[in-house]
């Protein structure tokens, strides 16, 4: 029993006196559970979605167009193009437009934007409506609904890619350091840069093929939509396979404790998970949260396979997304190369 006890209260002090471990446990977690709640927690049920196209250098002060109607979410765009691809594709019911002309545009396929259509336009008719309703000018969209799977299929697949390329490296290269391993290739001519572009390439060969063969299977299966091309989705899948490794790479870089690691990797990979879009918009999300969306490589990864494979873009439209990844990738990979130690 006393041994049992010592071994008990040894394993505590590793514990509290590892700080990574302690920072996981008591801050990150509710620290995620805070950004849940700030993004996508909502009062109201809303059973239609309304967009309005705004002048970004207007002081942002909008009327509702449909009123105090709770059922009738509205989200505002700057961007007149993304808000007309979200209608296209049932994203948006519809989309409004107070500047001038007041225009509206409607999927002619969406009964959901028929019927706010109607409503609209009873709106306009009844005098009593105040302040007065605009005399709207109807543009017409058409386009194919997206299946949820079809939307959400390039987000599990980068979630398989992270989690295989976080994990598949960075964990390993720490346990190395702490076996000797790494000591024992210091002696050999081998140089850091050599040591971490082999172990990137062999991670990036596993991720390319399960990743493959997880599409082929889906694709075989589920018949998702692929509306672009398989060469360019594989071209994303390299760069954000490589943009994944060269994170991990970085943690591991000099971290020496399995506990630090591991706490290392979910601190990476859940900010990831929960705002690169994977299962869920973040256009009812704030701002800034959307902004800082954009520093994740998995954002970019998600962005540029959802618009090959639901939208059928060129190298030209993903292009910046694909610049993002290969600049993240040559800033933590160089990083890495000149933390990386090979012994604690």
């Amino acid at each position: 029993m006393r041994r049992i006890l010592a071994l008990w209260m040894a394993r505590n002090r590793e514990y509290y006196r590892d700080k990574g471990s302690l920072f996981w446990s008591f801050i990150a977690t509710p620290f995620i559970v805070i950004v849940l709640a700030v993004a996508f927690s909502s009062e109201n049920e809303e059973i239609f979605r309304a967009g309005l196209l705004i002048d970004s250098a207007s002081d942002g002060a909008y009327t509702h167009p449909f009123g105090e109607e709770t059922a009738i979410g509205l989200v505002e765009y700057t961007d007149r193009q993304e808000a007309l691809r979200r209608v296209q594709f049932h994203q948006l019911d519809i989309l409004l437009t107070t500047q001038q002309p007041p225009r509206y545009w409607v999927n002619t396929e969406s009964a959901k934007g028929r019927l706010l259509e109607k409503l609209l336009l009873a709106r306009q008719q009844t005098e009593t409506t105040s302040p007065p309703q605009p005399d709207w000018q109807k543009q017409e969209v058409s386009g194919k609904k997206i299946r949820y799977i079809d939307w959400v299929i390039p987000g599990i697949l980068a979630m398989n890619m992270m989690f295989s390329g976080l994990w598949g490296i960075g964990y390993v290269i720490v346990r190395y350091r702490k076996n000797g391993v790494l000591k024992r290739l210091q002696a050999t001519p081998l140089r850091a840069w050599e040591f971490l572009i082999s172990q990137g390439l062999s991670r990036l060969g596993i991720m390319l093929a399960v990743t493959v063969i997880v599409f082929l299977v889906c694709h075989l299966f589920i018949g998702f939509m692929m509306a672009g091309s398989y060469l360019l989705l594989l071209l994303i899948a390299i760069i954000g396979n490589l943009s994944i490794i060269s994170i991990s790479l970085l943690m591991a870089a000099r971290t020496a404790s399995e506990e630090l690691a591991n706490g290392l990797l979910n601190l990476i990979s859940f900010p990831m998970l929960l705002l690169s879009e994977l299962w869920f918009s973040l256009d009812d999300a704030p701002n800034w949260l959307q902004q800082l969306s954009q520093l994740l490589p998995l954002t970019h990864l998600v962005s540029a396979a959802r618009g090959v494979m639901l939208e059928g873009a060129g190298i030209l439209q993903v292009a910046p997304q694909l610049l993002a990844l290969v600049g993240m990738t040559a800033v933590f990979i160089t990083l890495a190369g000149l933390l990386f130690r090979w012994h604690d």
